[in-house]
Protein backbone atom coordinates (compact mmCIF):
# COMPACT_ATOMS: atom_id res chain seq x y z
CA UNK A 1 0.00 0.00 0.00
CA UNK A 2 1.36 3.41 -0.97
CA UNK A 3 1.58 6.30 1.47
CA UNK A 4 -0.54 9.32 0.54
CA UNK A 5 1.63 12.41 0.92
CA UNK A 6 0.13 15.88 0.66
CA UNK A 7 2.57 18.58 -0.41
CA UNK A 8 1.31 22.06 0.51
CA UNK A 9 2.73 25.08 -1.30
CA UNK A 10 2.01 28.64 -2.44
CA UNK A 11 0.41 30.56 0.39
CA UNK A 12 -0.29 34.15 1.43
CA UNK A 13 3.32 35.26 1.34
CA UNK A 14 5.66 37.44 -0.66
CA UNK A 15 7.60 34.20 -1.24
CA UNK A 16 4.61 32.56 -2.93
CA UNK A 17 6.28 31.90 -6.28
CA UNK A 18 9.45 30.50 -4.69
CA UNK A 19 7.28 28.08 -2.73
CA UNK A 20 5.72 26.81 -5.97
CA UNK A 21 9.16 26.17 -7.46
CA UNK A 22 10.46 24.39 -4.34
CA UNK A 23 7.34 22.22 -4.05
CA UNK A 24 7.34 21.05 -7.66
CA UNK A 25 11.00 20.11 -7.32
CA UNK A 26 10.16 18.08 -4.21
CA UNK A 27 7.14 16.41 -5.82
CA UNK A 28 9.23 15.33 -8.81
CA UNK A 29 11.82 13.82 -6.45
CA UNK A 30 9.44 11.42 -4.68
CA UNK A 31 9.62 7.70 -5.38
CA UNK A 32 6.25 7.19 -7.07
CA UNK A 33 6.46 3.44 -6.39
CA UNK A 34 6.17 4.18 -2.66
CA UNK A 35 4.11 7.35 -2.51
CA UNK A 36 0.95 8.86 -3.95
CA UNK A 37 1.56 12.59 -4.09
CA UNK A 38 -1.36 14.98 -3.65
CA UNK A 39 -0.39 18.56 -4.55
CA UNK A 40 -2.29 21.17 -2.54
CA UNK A 41 -1.83 24.72 -3.76
CA UNK A 42 -2.75 27.59 -1.44
CA UNK A 43 -3.65 30.66 -3.47
CA UNK A 44 -2.58 34.18 -2.55
CA UNK A 45 -6.12 34.61 -1.21
CA UNK A 46 -5.67 31.59 1.11
CA UNK A 47 -7.93 29.08 -0.69
CA UNK A 48 -6.81 25.47 -1.22
CA UNK A 49 -6.76 23.65 -4.57
CA UNK A 50 -5.64 20.28 -5.91
CA UNK A 51 -5.34 18.77 -9.37
CA UNK A 52 -2.85 17.45 -11.92
CA UNK A 53 -2.64 20.84 -13.62
CA UNK A 54 -0.81 22.12 -10.54
CA UNK A 55 2.16 19.89 -11.36
CA UNK A 56 3.24 21.86 -14.46
CA UNK A 57 5.06 25.07 -13.59
CA UNK A 58 4.15 26.60 -16.95
CA UNK A 59 0.50 26.74 -15.86
CA UNK A 60 1.33 29.29 -13.16
CA UNK A 61 1.92 31.95 -15.79
CA UNK A 62 -1.84 32.47 -15.62
CA UNK A 63 -2.75 32.35 -11.92
CA UNK A 64 -6.46 32.81 -12.62
CA UNK A 65 -6.63 29.86 -15.02
CA UNK A 66 -4.55 27.56 -12.83
CA UNK A 67 -7.16 27.97 -10.10
CA UNK A 68 -10.10 27.59 -12.48
CA UNK A 69 -8.72 24.28 -13.76
CA UNK A 70 -8.09 22.89 -10.26
CA UNK A 71 -10.47 21.54 -7.62
CA UNK A 72 -11.06 23.56 -4.47
CA UNK A 73 -10.59 21.52 -1.30
CA UNK A 74 -10.33 21.86 2.47
CA UNK A 75 -9.57 19.92 5.65
CA UNK A 76 -11.70 20.01 8.78
CA UNK A 77 -9.93 21.32 11.90
CA UNK A 78 -11.01 18.16 13.70
CA UNK A 79 -8.45 16.00 15.48
CA UNK A 80 -7.94 12.71 13.67
CA UNK A 81 -9.76 13.65 10.46
CA UNK A 82 -7.08 13.31 7.80
CA UNK A 83 -9.46 13.55 4.86
CA UNK A 84 -9.21 16.12 2.10
CA UNK A 85 -12.71 17.28 1.17
CA UNK A 86 -14.06 18.84 -1.99
CA UNK A 87 -15.67 22.26 -1.60
CA UNK A 88 -19.27 22.02 -2.79
CA UNK A 89 -20.33 24.82 -5.09
CA UNK A 90 -23.75 23.46 -6.09
CA UNK A 91 -26.84 25.05 -4.54
CA UNK A 92 -28.33 21.71 -3.44
CA UNK A 93 -25.12 19.95 -2.40
CA UNK A 94 -25.29 18.70 1.18
CA UNK A 95 -22.20 16.57 1.67
CA UNK A 96 -18.60 17.34 0.90
CA UNK A 97 -17.13 14.32 -0.88
CA UNK A 98 -13.71 13.04 0.18
CA UNK A 99 -11.04 13.72 -2.44
CA UNK A 100 -8.28 11.78 -0.68
CA UNK A 101 -7.26 10.38 2.68
CA UNK A 102 -3.95 11.89 3.66
CA UNK A 103 -1.30 10.00 5.62
CA UNK A 104 1.52 12.55 5.81
CA UNK A 105 1.88 16.25 5.06
CA UNK A 106 5.03 17.93 3.71
CA UNK A 107 4.70 21.72 4.00
CA UNK A 108 6.80 23.53 1.38
CA UNK A 109 5.57 26.99 2.32
CA UNK A 110 8.06 29.85 2.53
CA UNK A 111 7.61 32.99 4.59
CA UNK A 112 4.64 34.34 6.51
CA UNK A 113 1.46 32.31 7.02
CA UNK A 114 3.28 29.09 6.19
CA UNK A 115 6.80 28.89 7.58
CA UNK A 116 6.10 30.92 10.71
CA UNK A 117 4.03 28.39 12.68
CA UNK A 118 0.56 29.46 11.55
CA UNK A 119 0.07 26.55 9.15
CA UNK A 120 1.93 24.15 11.44
CA UNK A 121 -0.55 25.01 14.20
CA UNK A 122 -3.40 23.88 11.95
CA UNK A 123 -1.65 20.58 11.26
CA UNK A 124 -1.05 20.03 14.97
CA UNK A 125 -4.73 20.76 15.67
CA UNK A 126 -5.73 18.07 13.18
CA UNK A 127 -3.04 15.73 14.51
CA UNK A 128 -1.81 14.58 11.11
CA UNK A 129 1.85 13.55 10.80
CA UNK A 130 3.89 16.24 9.10
CA UNK A 131 7.54 16.86 8.39
CA UNK A 132 9.24 20.00 9.51
CA UNK A 133 9.29 22.24 12.55
CA UNK A 134 6.30 22.42 14.87
CA UNK A 135 4.42 25.60 15.75
CA UNK A 136 6.87 26.84 18.37
CA UNK A 137 10.11 26.17 16.53
CA UNK A 138 8.67 27.49 13.26
CA UNK A 139 7.66 30.75 14.92
CA UNK A 140 11.00 31.16 16.70
CA UNK A 141 12.95 30.27 13.57
CA UNK A 142 11.01 32.70 11.42
CA UNK A 143 11.24 35.69 13.74
CA UNK A 144 14.79 37.00 13.56
CA UNK A 145 14.45 38.78 16.90
CA UNK A 146 13.29 35.89 19.08
CA UNK A 147 15.65 33.55 17.22
CA UNK A 148 18.65 35.70 18.10
CA UNK A 149 17.48 36.03 21.70
CA UNK A 150 17.31 32.25 22.08
CA UNK A 151 20.62 31.63 20.34
CA UNK A 152 22.44 34.25 22.40
CA UNK A 153 20.98 32.81 25.62
CA UNK A 154 22.24 29.37 24.59
CA UNK A 155 25.74 30.59 23.77
CA UNK A 156 25.42 30.56 19.98
CA UNK A 157 27.15 33.71 18.63
CA UNK A 158 25.06 36.33 16.81
CA UNK A 159 25.95 39.90 15.79
CA UNK A 160 24.78 42.86 17.88
CA UNK A 161 21.34 44.18 17.00
CA UNK A 162 18.59 46.63 17.91
CA UNK A 163 14.92 45.82 17.41
CA UNK A 164 11.68 47.79 17.56
CA UNK A 165 8.12 47.82 16.26
CA UNK A 166 6.70 49.90 13.44
CA UNK A 167 4.65 51.90 15.95
CA UNK A 168 7.75 52.61 18.03
CA UNK A 169 9.46 53.83 14.87
CA UNK A 170 6.61 56.27 14.20
CA UNK A 171 6.48 57.56 17.78
CA UNK A 172 10.15 57.40 18.89
CA UNK A 173 12.18 57.64 15.72
CA UNK A 174 14.89 59.91 17.14
CA UNK A 175 15.44 57.68 20.19
CA UNK A 176 15.72 54.56 18.02
CA UNK A 177 18.20 56.23 15.66
CA UNK A 178 20.32 57.32 18.62
CA UNK A 179 20.29 53.78 20.02
CA UNK A 180 21.33 52.31 16.67
CA UNK A 181 24.14 54.81 16.26
CA UNK A 182 25.48 54.42 19.82
CA UNK A 183 25.21 50.62 20.01
CA UNK A 184 25.97 49.58 16.42
CA UNK A 185 27.34 52.49 14.42
CA UNK A 186 27.33 52.42 10.62
CA UNK A 187 27.03 50.53 8.35
CA UNK A 188 24.05 48.44 9.44
CA UNK A 189 21.64 46.01 7.83
CA UNK A 190 17.91 46.68 8.21
CA UNK A 191 15.52 43.73 8.02
CA UNK A 192 11.84 42.94 8.51
CA UNK A 193 11.87 40.55 11.47
CA UNK A 194 9.74 37.77 9.99
CA UNK A 195 10.46 37.56 6.26
CA UNK A 196 12.92 35.48 4.29
CA UNK A 197 14.39 35.49 0.79
CA UNK A 198 16.05 38.88 1.46
CA UNK A 199 12.71 40.65 1.01
CA UNK A 200 12.72 44.16 2.48
CA UNK A 201 16.39 44.05 3.48
CA UNK A 202 18.65 47.06 2.97
CA UNK A 203 22.06 48.46 3.90
CA UNK A 204 22.37 51.83 5.62
CA UNK A 205 25.66 53.73 5.82
CA UNK A 206 24.29 56.89 7.43
CA UNK A 207 21.26 58.34 9.20
CA UNK A 208 19.41 59.29 6.02
CA UNK A 209 19.80 55.79 4.58
CA UNK A 210 18.77 54.24 7.90
CA UNK A 211 15.48 56.13 7.86
CA UNK A 212 14.88 55.19 4.23
CA UNK A 213 15.57 51.47 4.79
CA UNK A 214 13.47 51.27 7.95
CA UNK A 215 10.57 53.00 6.18
CA UNK A 216 10.82 50.32 3.50
CA UNK A 217 11.16 47.38 5.92
CA UNK A 218 8.13 48.41 7.97
CA UNK A 219 5.96 48.00 4.87
CA UNK A 220 6.51 44.25 5.20
CA UNK A 221 6.55 43.63 8.96
CA UNK A 222 5.43 45.09 12.29
CA UNK A 223 8.79 44.24 13.87
CA UNK A 224 12.10 45.53 12.54
CA UNK A 225 15.65 44.47 13.36
CA UNK A 226 18.79 46.50 12.67
CA UNK A 227 22.06 44.57 12.81
CA UNK A 228 25.71 45.44 12.85
CA UNK A 229 27.04 44.89 9.32
CA UNK A 230 30.17 42.81 8.86
CA UNK A 231 32.07 44.56 6.10
CA UNK A 232 34.61 41.81 5.35
CA UNK A 233 31.86 39.27 5.04
CA UNK A 234 31.85 35.71 3.79
CA UNK A 235 28.43 34.05 3.90
CA UNK A 236 28.25 30.29 4.39
CA UNK A 237 25.19 28.03 4.42
CA UNK A 238 24.80 24.57 5.93
CA UNK A 239 21.73 22.34 6.00
CA UNK A 240 20.65 20.16 8.93
CA UNK A 241 18.43 17.07 8.68
CA UNK A 242 16.72 15.13 11.46
CA UNK A 243 15.21 16.22 14.76
CA UNK A 244 16.51 18.13 17.76
CA UNK A 245 17.89 15.00 19.41
CA UNK A 246 19.30 13.21 16.37
CA UNK A 247 20.49 15.17 13.35
CA UNK A 248 23.29 15.54 10.84
CA UNK A 249 24.79 18.52 9.02
CA UNK A 250 25.49 18.75 5.30
CA UNK A 251 28.58 20.04 3.56
CA UNK A 252 28.90 23.82 3.57
CA UNK A 253 28.23 26.09 0.60
CA UNK A 254 29.35 29.61 -0.16
CA UNK A 255 26.64 31.49 -2.10
CA UNK A 256 28.00 34.11 -4.48
CA UNK A 257 26.52 37.56 -3.92
CA UNK A 258 26.50 40.42 -6.40
CA UNK A 259 26.32 43.18 -3.76
CA UNK A 260 26.88 43.75 -0.06
CA UNK A 261 24.50 40.93 0.85
CA UNK A 262 22.60 38.16 -0.90
CA UNK A 263 19.64 39.57 -2.79
CA UNK A 264 16.42 37.86 -3.87
CA UNK A 265 17.91 37.57 -7.40
CA UNK A 266 21.15 36.08 -6.04
CA UNK A 267 19.24 33.43 -4.09
CA UNK A 268 16.59 32.39 -6.57
CA UNK A 269 17.56 33.63 -10.00
CA UNK A 270 21.28 33.01 -10.07
CA UNK A 271 21.80 36.76 -10.20
CA UNK A 272 19.65 36.92 -13.35
CA UNK A 273 15.96 36.86 -14.20
CA UNK A 274 15.41 33.11 -14.55
CA UNK A 275 13.28 31.12 -12.12
CA UNK A 276 14.79 27.77 -11.26
CA UNK A 277 14.82 27.86 -7.49
CA UNK A 278 17.47 28.10 -4.83
CA UNK A 279 19.69 25.45 -6.42
CA UNK A 280 20.20 27.71 -9.48
CA UNK A 281 21.94 30.45 -7.52
CA UNK A 282 25.67 30.76 -7.94
CA UNK A 283 27.58 29.01 -5.21
CA UNK A 284 30.65 27.02 -4.28
CA UNK A 285 29.93 23.50 -2.99
CA UNK A 286 31.73 22.61 -0.89
CA UNK A 287 32.74 26.04 0.35
CA UNK A 288 36.39 26.97 0.08
CA UNK A 289 37.17 26.75 3.79
CA UNK A 290 39.81 25.11 5.98
CA UNK A 291 38.49 21.79 7.26
CA UNK A 292 38.51 23.02 10.87
CA UNK A 293 36.39 26.07 9.98
CA UNK A 294 33.99 23.98 7.94
CA UNK A 295 33.56 21.54 10.82
CA UNK A 296 32.98 24.40 13.27
CA UNK A 297 30.23 25.80 11.05
CA UNK A 298 28.62 22.37 10.69
CA UNK A 299 28.61 21.98 14.49
CA UNK A 300 27.24 25.51 14.94
CA UNK A 301 24.45 24.76 12.44
CA UNK A 302 23.57 21.58 14.31
CA UNK A 303 23.50 23.42 17.64
CA UNK A 304 21.24 26.11 16.18
CA UNK A 305 18.89 23.38 14.94
CA UNK A 306 18.95 21.72 18.39
CA UNK A 307 18.34 24.74 20.63
CA UNK A 308 15.46 25.90 18.44
CA UNK A 309 13.94 22.37 18.66
CA UNK A 310 13.84 22.02 14.89
CA UNK A 311 12.66 19.06 12.84
CA UNK A 312 12.88 17.93 9.23
CA UNK A 313 15.29 19.81 7.01
CA UNK A 314 16.50 23.35 7.65
CA UNK A 315 19.28 25.59 6.37
CA UNK A 316 21.41 27.64 8.74
CA UNK A 317 23.10 30.71 7.28
CA UNK A 318 26.25 31.91 9.03
CA UNK A 319 28.53 34.90 8.57
CA UNK A 320 32.30 34.76 8.70
CA UNK A 321 34.08 38.02 9.51
CA UNK A 322 37.28 37.67 7.49
CA UNK A 323 38.86 40.46 9.52
CA UNK A 324 39.27 38.17 12.53
CA UNK A 325 37.62 34.89 11.37
CA UNK A 326 34.76 35.26 13.87
CA UNK A 327 31.67 33.22 12.98
CA UNK A 328 28.09 34.25 13.70
CA UNK A 329 24.74 32.62 12.98
CA UNK A 330 22.70 34.91 10.75
CA UNK A 331 19.41 33.03 10.49
CA UNK A 332 17.74 29.67 10.09
CA UNK A 333 15.37 28.77 7.26
CA UNK A 334 13.06 26.09 8.65
CA UNK A 335 11.65 25.38 5.16
CA UNK A 336 14.61 26.31 2.94
CA UNK A 337 14.39 27.08 -0.76
CA UNK A 338 14.53 23.87 -2.83
CA UNK A 339 14.61 22.11 0.59
CA UNK A 340 18.41 22.43 0.28
CA UNK A 341 18.45 19.20 -1.73
CA UNK A 342 21.60 20.26 -3.57
CA UNK A 343 23.51 20.39 -0.28
CA UNK A 344 22.38 16.87 0.57
CA UNK A 345 23.24 15.57 -2.88
CA UNK A 346 26.75 16.93 -2.28
CA UNK A 347 26.68 15.09 1.07
CA UNK A 348 25.74 11.74 -0.46
CA UNK A 349 21.95 11.83 0.03
CA UNK A 350 19.86 12.03 -3.13
CA UNK A 351 16.77 14.23 -3.43
CA UNK A 352 14.62 11.08 -3.50
CA UNK A 353 16.27 9.81 -0.32
CA UNK A 354 15.79 13.23 1.29
CA UNK A 355 12.04 13.17 0.66
CA UNK A 356 11.86 9.60 1.98
CA UNK A 357 13.70 10.69 5.14
CA UNK A 358 11.24 13.56 5.66
CA UNK A 359 8.26 11.21 5.48
CA UNK A 360 9.89 8.82 7.95
CA UNK A 361 10.71 11.71 10.31
CA UNK A 362 7.07 12.80 10.21
CA UNK A 363 5.85 9.33 11.14
CA UNK A 364 8.50 8.94 13.84
CA UNK A 365 7.46 12.19 15.53
CA UNK A 366 3.79 11.24 15.38
CA UNK A 367 4.55 7.96 17.18
CA UNK A 368 6.48 9.86 19.86
CA UNK A 369 3.64 12.40 20.33
CA UNK A 370 1.04 9.66 20.62
CA UNK A 371 2.96 8.18 23.56
CA UNK A 372 2.53 11.38 25.57
CA UNK A 373 -0.39 12.10 27.91
CA UNK A 374 -2.58 15.03 26.96
CA UNK A 375 -5.71 14.33 29.02
CA UNK A 376 -6.66 12.77 32.35
CA UNK A 377 -9.48 10.29 32.85
CA UNK A 378 -10.98 12.32 35.71
CA UNK A 379 -13.86 14.67 34.97
CA UNK A 380 -13.59 17.50 37.48
CA UNK A 381 -17.22 18.44 36.87
CA UNK A 382 -18.32 15.07 38.27
CA UNK A 383 -16.37 15.45 41.51
CA UNK A 384 -18.95 17.69 43.17
CA UNK A 385 -18.95 21.39 43.88
CA UNK A 386 -18.90 24.00 41.21
CA UNK A 387 -17.11 26.95 39.75
CA UNK A 388 -17.94 30.34 41.16
CA UNK A 389 -19.60 32.52 38.57
CA UNK A 390 -20.78 29.60 36.39
CA UNK A 391 -24.51 29.11 35.93
CA UNK A 392 -25.86 26.60 38.44
CA UNK A 393 -22.73 26.68 40.57
CA UNK A 394 -22.91 27.53 44.29
CA UNK A 395 -19.24 28.00 44.93
CA UNK A 396 -15.75 27.13 43.88
CA UNK A 397 -14.61 23.80 45.31
CA UNK A 398 -12.05 22.82 42.70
Amino acid sequence: MKTNVAVFFGGRSVEHEISVISALQAINAFDKEKYNIIPIYISKQGRWYTGDNLLDIRNYRDMKKVIEDAEEVFMRPEYGDYNLYKVNTGMFSKRNPVVAELHVVIPVLHGTNGEDGIFEGLLETIGIPFAGCNTLSSANGMDKITMKMILRECGVPVVDYVWFTDRQWLSSKDDIISKVESKLGYPVIVKPANLGSSVGIGKASNREELMEKVDNAEKFSQRIIVEHMIEQLKEINCSVLGDADEHESSVCEEPIKTGDFLSYEDKYMGGSKTTAGMQASEKRIPADLPEAVSEKIRCMAGETFRVLSCHGVSRVDVMVDEKDNSIYVNEINTIPGSLSFYLWEASGISFTQLMDRLVQLALKRKRAIDRKTFTYDHNIFSLGGGVKGAKGAKGAKI
